[in-house]
């Protein structure tokens, strides 16, 4: 499957607006695009989701590893792999260009070009000559810009381009392509679609046939093998306030085990099974409905019985004895971990992060570390003797330089890890 990965001269030019306009265009000219993502986001993939009807595949070699970032690619389907990049090309250790790299895929430039022309060239030029002269294998081979009008405007741009940048078109300044966001980015795209009719009008200054043209293959790694199918059962929590989960996620859980899922907000029974998995999300605009619900405080009876539980950020707010919200109500939760969850009104993490076991967990044996990411606006209240599973070697954790606040047989965790990790081939071994 070829690709190209839509890079930004910055974040807020508009990656995502541009990159649904792509896989939009592409759609409308009988093509079968498969979206992906640069980075750990959870976000802009729900809406990649919206349009192409199919998961958005998630790419980040911190996260998965280089080989493991290439497995992922090649998991997804369909006869072109449009690739949405992460804040400015450059920018990060674990920025676009390294994913540029790592799968050796063209990039093509979103350039803001709502205050320029020719600037737009010289602006994609420079991008293009940064690679060379900082001596990385990058191919700026494109350029889309992004809050473009057509006739003089557009001419302007497309003129001043030197042969070595290809025009693939213009995303129109239209009414109707803002995605409202909130505290920990843009709303989900299940609850902010763009309009069809907005979102087609902005494909029509697409090129896709120069994007066919650019676009190539990466290498295709061996796919390699997961463990053995379990007869366990699976409980994974599915709504709008559990809804941060990688696909990768659910396709190795469904490898290794049967797979139910379940909707705390509505009040779901706890469904019978062997283990549950609590994604992250935001358990903070549903404490009313969790309180209410019954689902935590059911969860909490069987996690105090044995049953593995396994939460990542959200999932660890959950299962804390309270959660307080920005509004000042304090919510009760499943009461499995000792700590009390309170919201705060700017973010308390956000980084890649490393984990080393500090004896035996659901998601590591002693000594083995794994990767993941944190972002979060909460602060975790941890009683004095409560017990951690894993050292942080990079970022936050829950508190002191450690994550994973363990009792029982539960695991809540602030950091948010990747199936290539092992974490969950882990999980379901414990099973």
């Amino acid at each position: 499957m070829n690709g190209v990965v839509l890079a930004g001269t910055s974040s807020g030019v508009g990656k995502t607006v541009a990159s649904l306009a792509v896989l939009r265009a592409l759609q409308r000219a009988g093509h079968d695009p498969q979206p992906a993502k640069a980075g750990p986001d959870f976000i802009d993939p729900s809406h990649h989701a919206v349009v192409c009807d199919r998961p958005s595949r998630s790419l980040d070699p911190w996260l998965c590893g280089e080989v493991g970032c290439r497995r992922n690619y090649w998991r997804g389907t369909g006869d072109i792999c449009i690739v949405e990049g992460m804040m400015g090309l450059y920018d990060g250790t674990n920025s676009t260009a390294y994913v540029a790299e790592t799968l050796d895929l063209p990039v093509v430039l979103v350039v803001d070009a709502k205050a320029g022309m020719e600037s737009v060239a010289a602006q994609a030029l420079g991008f293009r000559e940064y690679a060379a002269e900082a001596d990385r294998d990058i191919d700026v081979i494109g350029v889309l810009a992004q809050r473009a009008h057509g006739g003089r405007h557009e001419s302007g741009i497309r003129d001043a381009l030197p042969d070595v940048l290809e025009y693939v078109g213009r995303i129109p300044p239209l009414s109707g392509l803002e995605i409202p966001d909130r505290h920990l980015g843009l709303h989900m795209g299940e609850e902010a679609p763009i309009d069809t009719e907005t979102l087609d009008e902005a494909s029509e200054h697409i090129d896709t046939e120069r994007l066919l043209d650019i676009a190539r293959e990466p290498p295709r790694p061996d796919i390699g093998s997961v463990g053995p199918r379990t007869d366990a059962t699976v409980a994974v929590a599915d709504d709008a306030a559990f809804c941060f989960r990688y696909p990768a996620t659910l396709e190795r859980l469904r490898e290794r085990a049967d797979v139910v899922t379940f909707s705390p907000v509505a009040g779901d029974p706890l469904p019978d099974c062997d283990g549950v998995y609590l994604p992250g999300g935001y358990p903070e605009l549903h404490g009313a409905e969790l309180e209410a619900g019954g689902t935590l405080e059911e969860l909490g009876a069987h996690a105090a019985e044995g049953l593995p539980v396994l939460g990542e950020c959200g999932g660890l707010m959950a299962l804390s004895e309270t959660l307080t919200d920005t509004d000042g109500d304090t919510h009760a939760m499943a009461g499995v971990l000792p700590a009390d969850i309170e919201m705060c009104d700017r973010y308390q993490a956000l980084d890649h992060v490393e984990l080393e076991a500090r004896s035996g967990t659901l998601t590591a044996d002693a000594g083995e570390r794994i990767r993941g990411h944190e972002f979060h606006y909460s602060t975790a209240d941890v009683a004095p003797d409560a017990t951690f599973g894993f050292d942080v070697k990079r970022g936050d954790g829950i508190a002191d330089g450690m994550d994973g606040l363990t009792e029982y047989r539960t695991l809540g965790t602030y950091a948010h890890v990747h199936a290539e990790s092992g974490a969950f081939d882990a999980f379901v071994g414990s099973l």
